[in-house]
């Protein structure tokens, strides 16, 4: 990466995280973990109903990467009219892998068994935390590692029936809008994407194609959800490549994936309220939930 395009990543991720935590209306827990909890967010409009949102936070899925720094993008959706929910998941160790320079990538199954549990729980937990939340009229979003999250929520239906995480077709999600999502693990491996975090993610490359099998969003299509990514083109951590092969998985399977690409945008302008990519982030979620 050329030295100015270095300086506008390193000033786009600034912006992004700038904006101070924005406290929650509300928030529940949705097990017994200090992890499995949700904050709530109300529309600012005040309406009788207001459409779900979803909100998984990224970071590679490792612990020093918590939701608060997704708290301004979620209080920017509640501006925008929705009920958000920004859920909290188990995520890797704080101790560096062996032989890495940082923390551990996920933790299996935990990571997953923490989204699915979130999502089965959404519909009571928002009758009582956020009432004027439309369950029926849900939208999944995500950035990075919880775009994956969010594409991979919406296609526990593909899954076996004998998995832990399998659900019936959700009839109440109206779509996925995943951020620079990590949408193909293969490809996503090949590039080392968040310092091999898939790699880590999946607990080693002995056991990726096992373990892939029931997490890569590539691999679990069709899904039969409107589904679109937004994804900055000049994106150098999760590379809009991996997003293309997404697509191009999703058009070999027969469906229709919608992909958005932002010339000049790097990877946090599309969660950072300030950006003009946060504005159209807002907009496709709005073509889904109204």
């Amino acid at each position: 990466m050329s030295e100015d395009a270095t300086a506008r990543a390193a000033a786009e991720e600034q912006s992004a995280f700038s904006h101070p935590p924005v406290e929650p209306d509300a928030t529940a827990a949705y097990g017994d973990h200090p992890d499995q909890i949700v904050d709530f967010y109300a529309p600012r409009d005040n309406p009788l109903t207001a459409p779900l949102v979803v909100v998984l936070h990224g970071g590679a899925w490792r612990a020093p990467y918590d939701r608060k720094h997704l708290t301004p993008f979620a209080d920017f959706l509640a501006r925008e009219g929705f009920a958000v929910a920004n859920v909290e998941y188990r995520r890797g160790s704080s101790i560096p892998a062996q032989g890495g320079t940082g923390p551990v990538a996920g933790r299996w199954p935990e990571t997953f068994d923490d989204v699915a549990a979130a999502l089965d729980a959404m519909t009571g937990l928002v009758k009582e935390h956020l009432p004027v939340a439309d369950p029926r009229r849900t939208v999944l979003t995500g950035h990075s590692a919880g775009g994956q999250l969010a594409l991979w929520a919406a296609s526990r239906h593909v899954l076996p029936e004998d998995s832990p995480w399998y659900a019936p077709y959700p009839t109440h999600l109206r779509g996925v809008v995943a951020l620079a999502p990590i949408a193909d693990f293969t490809l996503s491996r090949e590039l080392k994407v968040c310092n091999d975090a898939v790699v880590q993610l999946l607990g080693g490359d002995a056991k990726f194609e096992e373990r892939a099998a029931q997490a890569d969003p590539a691999v679990l299509l069709p899904t039969g959800i409107a589904t679109v990514l937004v994804q900055g083109r000049d994106d150098a951590d999760v590379p809009y490549t991996v997003a293309e092969a997404y697509a191009d998985a999703a058009a070999k399977a027969g469906e229709v994936v919608g992909l958005t690409l932002l010339e000049g945008v790097g990877h946090f302008p599309p969660i950072d309220p300030a950006a003009d990519a946060c504005a159209v982030v807002a907009e496709e979620i709005a073509q889904l939930a109204f």
